[in-house]
């Protein structure tokens, strides 16, 4: 096979011939064979050159017309991408319906139009981006061309907060991310998470959105960041489940929220629903439990740590109740805890608020009647859009969740609207909407539309595009 290789890259370097006398750049005299391997399937070419990596095989372009068609060919390119950092479906769904920026353009029907040779070298060259996620409970941060978050931090700042002290908290926090990061605000670009707030679609909520944008983008550019892309986190879950349009639903540290999401635009018309139930107040109940069952515990932490590695979802409440579900977990510092029933009662108050005392919908209730607002709405000539439910929050990873969700929403809707129903849970687990934004940073064509410069936001020319 060396010897093959490098008879190959022989034939490469022989068929350059010098330059004409007005230039001094090498052009090759040969336009369309392939020489001494015009026999060779091309099939068998193409697994040459991917042998020899993509910066190697691209020197083939400068051979000739047919060297050039054959190193031009998407297989080849797509399966490079394959091997980049990031999975290639991720790759795919984000070159064909996100290199255009908002609003959403689709080219799944035109890929015979797309050069994966060009994305792949775009890709290569974009800088990246400074991911901020500014999630309700938890900020996760981190540069795009990582493979995952580089950190987490509390986030003591409430996005939905939009008195007086707004800037100077929101400066203060910015600050702090990039000076865990090691990284100067100036050198790249910043994509920044925001969970969903403000949700109706009255002048007032309108007016606090704008309120929030501003103050966002006023701290971030005093700090010279050169660009900013400003997204909220369930448009973000969505596409980290590679899809543009669907319902969104983040459990989030106080709050749960059922966003429906149209290419990539949140439906505030159809509806946002709210329900008053979030992570904070599943791991509160977990401690009610505990202390009515005389388990004993130090922290808050400690309780929200078995929340996350015994409970789950029951398929079937009322059967688990007569099944032996105990499982033991140890826990640092506090060794072991044994737990039972309170393992899927935790997780059931999403679908019984009132279990916990609280008198808000479930769950279900909140997604159906979204599912049946879309419905009515009749945005599109079929239902098809709504019909994927994603899941996003640390707490929507209960395992079980998913799967109960889905049979709760075939339950209670009519088979017009629940046949083709599917329920994803969070894809990258409490990270989603990093990742959503990872895709974007990545994107060959980023910045592009999706940031604002400076010169834009003065004259305040595009702040209403993707929120």
């Amino acid at each position: 096979m060396a010897a093959l290789l490098k008879k190959v890259w022989g034939s490469v370097m022989s068929r350059t011939c010098s330059s004409s006398d007005s230039s001094s750049e090498r052009h090759c005299s040969v336009e369309s064979s392939l020489g001494a391997f015009e026999p060779i399937p091309t099939d068998i070419l193409l697994q040459i050159l991917r042998l020899i990596g993509p910066k190697e095989a691209a020197k083939f372009r400068l051979v000739c017309k047919s060297w050039r068609s054959l190193v031009s060919d998407n297989r080849l390119w797509i399966f490079f991408l394959q091997n980049y950092q990031e999975p290639w479906d991720s790759v795919f769904f984000a070159e064909t319906n996100l290199r255009t920026g908002y609003p959403l353009q689709t080219f799944s029907s035109q890929m015979t139009q797309l050069s994966f040779m060009d994305i792949y070298g775009q890709r290569a060259q974009v800088p990246g981006a400074v991911i901020i996620d500014g999630g309700s409970g938890y900020c996760k941060f981190g540069w795009s061309k990582y493979a995952c978050p580089s950190g987490r931090s509390a986030t003591f700042l409430e996005f939905g907060n939009i008195e007086s002290p707004m800037y100077t908290r929101l400066r203060h926090f910015f600050a702090m991310m990039y000076s865990r990061m090691h990284v100067k605000p100036s050198t790249q670009p910043v994509i920044v998470s925001v969970p969903i707030c403000h949700y109706d679609d009255t002048e007032s909520a309108k007016a606090s959105r704008r309120q929030l944008k501003e103050a966002i983008h006023t701290a971030l550019f005093d700090m010279n960041v050169p660009a900013i892309c400003a997204i909220n986190q369930a448009t973000l879950a969505l596409y980290a489940a590679r899809r543009t349009s669907g319902i969104a639903v983040n459990i989030g540290f106080q709050v749960t929220s059922v966003v429906p999401i149209l290419n990539g635009k949140v439906m505030r018309k159809v509806g946002v629903e709210v329900v008053g139930l979030g992570a904070l107040k599943l791991t509160g109940f977990l401690r009610e439990l505990m202390q009515q069952n005389n388990i004993s515990f130090e922290s808050l932490y400690t309780v929200r740590t078995l929340k996350e590695k015994l409970c789950y979802v029951a398929s079937d409440y009322e059967a688990e109740l007569s099944k032996d579900t105990k499982a033991s977990f140890e826990a640092a510092g506090e060794g072991w805890f044994t737990l039972s029933k309170e393992r899927f009662q935790t997780g059931e108050i999403l679908f019984q608020p009132r279990l916990a005392g609280v008198c808000a919908m479930g769950l279900h209730q909140a997604v159906a009647l979204c599912m049946d607002h879309c419905h009515s709405a009749e945005l599109t000539g079929d239902d098809a859009w709504f019909k994927t439910v994603v899941l996003s929050g640390g707490t929507a990873c209960l395992p079980g969740l998913a799967e109960r969700l889905e049979k709760e929403l075939h339950g209670s809707l009519p088979p017009s609207i629940s046949n083709g129903i599917r329920v994803i849970p969070p894809p990258y687990g409490a990270d989603t909407a990093w990742f959503g934004a990872k895709l974007i940073g990545n994107l060959s064509t980023f910045p592009g539309t999706w940031c604002i410069m400076k010169k834009q936001f003065r004259q305040k020319s595009r702040l209403n595009l993707i929120w």
